[in-house]
């Protein structure tokens, strides 16, 4: 229970006729943690819970370069984003999904829309069997046991002659270090690998797309190696 949700429960047990000495025991904290939340007015509340936005996030420090490659590039992935950063700051420690959900943040505040490049398809006559897999990602929405509904996500793996799928999911995004888990299963699973993998272009896996060329990202490409 964060500060702000203590404060509602405490007015509220307040309202429904209880001492400070049963709101503690009820909530299990201090009698005086309850006389200190009381000190404070809704506003002083409001205030505080309005401070914990602008809580000092730890790649502030690279906020502007962030937003300058975002600007220049606005097809740029969070992947590429976070290669990026490990590659011009060496001692720079920080998750992937941080870089995720700091750039997601900037671009809503800040309107930047991710940009995608249109491809161009065509069919092409099933490849014979063992030479090709196609890997894939989506999501889906289901409804729990207790109604609520939960987002799943899958990644798929496919052989293009026979049509054989395995697929995992995650109740949570997938990282690239799943992503690499989740192909050694398949590999497991179908008893070995294709000559060849085709990926729908994922920021988990591909960088960039430079000429035709594809630039992985760092730990897809070391998990390669």
């Amino acid at each position: 229970m964060d500060k702000w949700e203590m404060y509602m429960e405490i007015k509220q047990l307040l309202k429904q006729g209880f001492s400070q000495t049963k709101i503690a025991e009820k909530l299990g904290v201090s009698r005086t943690t309850v006389y200190r939340h009381l000190k404070r007015s809704p506003s002083e509340m409001a205030e505080w819970v309005d401070s914990l936005q602008y809580k000092k996030k730890k790649l502030d420090p690279y906020k502007e370069l962030i937003l300058s490659w975002l600007r220049m590039h606005p097809d740029m992935s969070a992947a590429q984003v976070y290669d990026w950063l490990l590659e011009k700051y060496k001692d720079l420690t920080v998750g992937e999904s941080t870089v995720r959900t700091y750039v997601k943040a900037l671009r809503e505040e800040y309107k930047i829309n991710k940009e995608t490049s249109p491809r161009m398809y065509e069919a092409i006559p099933d490849p014979p069997m063992g030479e090709q897999m196609q890997v894939d990602f989506g999501h889906t929405r289901q409804k729990t046991v207790d109604n609520k509904e939960a987002k799943l996500n899958f990644i798929a793996f496919v052989l293009s002659h026979s049509r054989q799928k395995y697929k995992e999911w995650l109740d949570r995004p997938f990282t690239t270090r799943d992503v690499i888990q989740a192909h050694e299963n398949a590999f497991k699973w179908y008893g070995g690998m294709t000559n060849e993998i085709v990926y729908d272009q994922d920021s988990l896996i591909v960088v960039s797309e430079n000429g035709g060329d594809l630039i992985l990202t760092k730990v897809f490409l070391t998990s390669l190696n």
